[in-house]
């Protein structure tokens, strides 16, 4: 039998973990390979390891299962190594990536992976992931490295200019432009929109009618985007059935709507004249326009920060339910639902020579966004085989729109340049290039700030 040893680093988590594990032990052409769970919280993996040997039972999986302390151990033999690993404690420090930039006069719409709070968010995971990848070097220099920690293309680019080892980056985001662009034309493609609101908002109220509309979308539209994560822009958009060009319908549809819908994309989308499909509260943290103190622009657009209390509530809520899974007390059989967000599709289809189209994909450009850097981390749809990853060239990106996204990348390798090197020159340059940031001795406050509160996190600026 063909085994295939997946390594998954940061399993304990209780929504990455949970339902990664749920997708690929019930994958028949994954039976009898072996799963290495990987998490520092010895607590959360014995948890974990119960659910596993459960499933493995039950569901016939007939898989190795180790689980270990130290991605180290783990990783000789690996093909796959999956990771979504955080530096903790996760809300403390993301409230921090917001808070400090406050002191000095800069208030960022959301601070997880745009802005200077993008940047302290990479500074903190850059080691720890790029130290997964130079032991990846070692014990499994062919292996796939499949991330999903944000921020995505910042994490994805240290990888690729930083290591030998292969990097694909996987996020669902653009599920959002499908759930926008099916409640648009809900009625034209005979979409069920259930009762209660609709947004791509951070308040998981939202999430489940979102899911919902875009699962509907998916079986009767295609949609091409491109760009970076969590800055896309729908190039093309398709009737399934009929081959149809919807992009004039929806353009018409999307003006007769409730204006207070999606207000940043809809005024993004009027001046760019490209539809962005990451929803507004991700999309807020690539614009420079977003932090003005006197325009107040958050309010304008009704942009809401994250909500992390009730984060951490739910995580704990997450992990006592994969507990009772665990000990037989709670139904395991939402798990065949589960979604890895592609992670089981990419490894069945490299691994078995498959040919799986995916929606979005980030990965070194290649020619695939004709005027965007080479070798830049970009987000195109892509087709993963006994080839590898290889993303859709989909040409040019309208002439602002590209701009935008150039000076995205900027500020993204300077950030890892900087991280990487110890370099605070760099990395005061990433936070000048940073949306919000309209003055030069405001950016040094908040990198002084934001190097001295994550000094632990941080080595390479005080070796």
């Amino acid at each position: 039998m063909l085994t295939t040893k997946i390594v998954v680093v940061g399993a304990g988590s209780a929504s990455f973990g949970l339902n990664t594990l749920g997708a690929l032990m019930r994958s028949a052409r994954l039976r009898g390979s072996h799963l290495a769970l990987v998490d520092q919280n010895t607590q959360t993996l014995g948890v974990i390891e119960r659910l596993a040997l459960r499933l493995n039972q039950e569901w016939d999986a007939q898989m190795r299962i180790t689980t270990h302390a130290h991605h180290q151990d783990a990783l000789p033999g690996a093909d796959f190594v999956v990771s979504a690993i955080e530096v903790p404690p996760r809300e403390q420090l993301w409230r921090q990536d917001f808070q400090i930039p406050l002191k000095f006069g800069l208030r960022q719409p959301y601070a997880e992976n745009g802005g200077p709070g993008g940047w302290a968010h990479a500074a903190r995971n850059l080691g720890p992931v790029l130290q997964i990848a130079h032991d990846m070097e070692t014990a499994c220099p062919d292996a796939w490295f499949i991330n999903f920690t944000n921020p995505m293309m910042r994490i994805c680019d240290a990888v690729a200019r930083y290591s030998t080892i292969k990097v694909v980056g996987l996020c669902h985001q653009i599920q959002a432009g499908y759930g926008m662009v099916g409640y648009c034309l809900a009625e034209e493609l005979d979409i069920r929109v259930p009762p209660g609101e609709i947004a791509t908002h951070a308040d998981p109220r939202f999430w489940p009618n979102l899911k919902k509309v875009a699962k509907q979308a998916m079986e009767k539209i295609d949609i091409k985007a491109a760009g970076l994560n969590h800055f896309t822009w729908m190039l093309d958009v398709r009737d399934k059935a009929s081959g149809a060009d919807l992009y004039p319908l929806f353009r018409e549809r999307w003006d007769l709507m409730d204006p207070s819908f999606e207000p940043l994309t809809r005024k993004v989308f009027a001046d760019f004249g490209v539809f962005p499909i990451p929803g507004d509260e991700h999309l807020c943290e690539y614009l420079p326009w977003m932090s003005d103190a006197a325009a107040r622009p958050w309010e304008k657009f009704d942009l809401s920060l994250y909500d992390w209390e009730a984060a951490e509530v739910r995580r704990g809520e997450g992990h006592a339910e994969i507990e009772r899974m665990g000990r037989g007390i709670a139904p395991v059989a939402p798990l065949l639902e589960a979604d890895s967000e592609g992670a089981l599709e990419v490894i069945e289809n490299l691994s078995r020579a498959g040919n799986h189209y995916h929606l979005a994909v980030n990965i070194p450009n290649e020619g695939y966004i004709l005027n965007l850097p080479q070798k830049a981390i970009v987000e195109v749809p892509a087709v993963f085989s006994g080839l590898g990853a290889r993303g859709m060239g989909v040409g040019a990106l309208p002439v602002a729109v590209a701009e935008l996204c150039r000076r995205e990348i900027v500020v993204v390798q300077l950030g890892v340049d900087a991280v990487v090197q110890g370099d605070r020159q760099k990395a005061l340059q990433s936070l000048l290039f940073s949306p919000g940031i309209t003055d030069l001795h405001q950016a040094e406050q908040i990198l002084d700030a934001y190097l001295t509160e994550y000094r632990p996190y941080l080595p390479t600026f005080w070796e």
